[in-house]
């Protein structure tokens, strides 16, 4: 699909076509795709049949004239079709320029823009999903509340200044502190939904570690649920890392199969192991693998030590051989997960406890328009730090002007979210609500 937009969009789009039916706004017309200095030509050449669809504006993407072409996918006819609209006066986009323009022009605020692009970059069909609900203005729509209380009050507190002669009451520091607690509330619940938003936008890393002949390499494909990872039956087949992305519960989990871990052999074998390492190191959770089938050998507890202080799950396989292993190894947090990669036993409960682990105890997964944007967690942590500043001028007898400078320091963030609020947007406020000059 070749998309036109701007004033010419319709003319230049009418100069290449054929059309069936006069093209009207919002409806979809089939026609025939010409070379433009063939169009006079009774029976021109057809290039293409192709579905044209125009949005008149402000009823489009952009609020501009907007025409879509869409042709049957051929990159020779869709690239031909680019020249001949850049022939007849139109200019190629820059990346992002239609969402650019659509943000510039009022259609979008700044998180929907963002969400255009989460969406383009959406690995799973859960973070589509939450992307299409900030596209939707999710979170937009979960700050304009908390917004309108921050204006509500610095509206307040401008007129006592400005307007004291017009009988406008000075708000007291408790009404202050009530309205500062119903704003920092839900804005602290926000902060706290990006250790979830962040998991859903970025992933995390599993590295399954283990020693040799441990089935590393066979839990790995059976949760990959394909033969990614070489399997073989002698130790140390697994030389490099391996990785796969999987989604369970929506969010992306790149898994790592390691090498096996022990006193290497040959240099091939310290350089993989040396990677697992590495890769243990890097991980944001850790599967260590032990075989069921046989005691704990002093590699297995010497690893276990070494991931005590991380976030881990410990997993028994090969439980199909039976179980010869303790079923709680001392200082363990936890006792053994048993399944078997070879018939598939426990694998389920497996991704259960992964993603568990991934989620913990949040709540956020059941909200709609959580954070999952770094720079807008960082904008509102500083509106709580603005937020935290204004309590202690209140606190501190500051006068109004001075906590003035506070509240704004507040909005400011989320003006940076969601879009500024102007002087106007105040001023309207004020005089919309206190009867001044009457």
């Amino acid at each position: 699909m070749v998309r036109l937009a701007g004033a010419r969009a319709l003319e230049i789009a009418q100069s290449m076509l054929r059309l069936r039916h006069e093209m009207q706004a919002g409806r979809a017309v089939l026609g025939e795709l010409i070379d433009p200095w063939e169009a006079a030509a009774l029976f021109a050449d057809r290039i293409d049949e192709v579905v044209v669809t125009y949005f008149a504006q402000p009823h489009s993407y952009t609020t501009d004239d907007i025409v879509e072409i869409a042709a049957h996918g051929s990159p020779v006819v869709l690239g031909h079709i680019v020249e001949m609209c850049v022939a007849s006066g139109a200019r190629l986009a820059e990346p992002g320029e239609f969402t650019m323009r659509a943000f510039l022009n009022g259609r979008i605020d700044l998180t929907q823009a963002e969400a255009v692009r989460d969406l383009i970059d959406s690995q799973t069909l859960y973070q589509a999903k939450v992307a299409a609900q900030q596209l939707g203005g999710a979170l937009s729509k979960r700050l304009q509340p908390i917004k309108q209380k921050l204006v509500e009050l610095i509206a307040a507190l401008e007129a006592g200044i400005d307007f004291a002669e017009d009988d406008v009451s000075v708000m007291p520091d408790h009404a202050v502190l009530e309205v500062v607690s119903t704003i920092e509330q839900p804005l602290r619940q926000l902060a706290a939904s990006f250790t979830y938003g962040k998991l859903v936008h970025q992933g995390l890393m599993l590295a399954i570690v283990g020693r040799p002949n441990v089935g590393k390499s066979s839990l790995f494909n059976r949760l990959v649920e394909r033969e990614r990872a070489i399997v073989t039956a002698t130790p140390g087949t697994t030389r490099d890392l391996v990785s796969e992305t999987i989604a369970l519960g929506g969010i992306p989990i790149r898994l790592v199969d390691t090498a096996g871990i022990r006193q290497a052999l040959d240099e091939a074998e310290s350089i993989g192991i040396r990677k697992a390492m590495e890769a243990l190191a890097d991980a944001d959770l850790v599967l260590v693998v032990l075989d069921s089938s046989q005691a704990l050998t002093e590699e297995d507890e010497e690893l276990l030590r070494q991931t005590q202080s991380r976030a881990m799950i410990v997993v028994g396989n090969k439980c199909d051989l039976g179980d010869h292993s303790q079923t709680t190894v001392s200082g363990l947090r936890g006792s053994l997960l048993s399944v078997s990669a070879l018939t598939g036993e426990g694998i389920d409960k497996l991704r259960a406890e992964i993603l568990r682990q991934v989620t913990g105890k949040s709540g956020a997964e059941g909200e709609i328009g959580f954070l999952t944007s770094v720079r807008h967690a960082g904008l509102v942590q500083e509106s709580l730090a603005a937020l935290q500043a204004a309590r202690m001028a209140v606190a501190g007898k500051v006068p109004h002007e001075m906590l003035l400078l506070d509240l704004y320091n507040v909005l400011r963030p989320l003006d940076a979210i969601t879009g500024a609020t102007t002087t106007g947007d105040i001023l309207n406020l004020i005089f919309s609500t206190f009867c001044i000059g009457k």
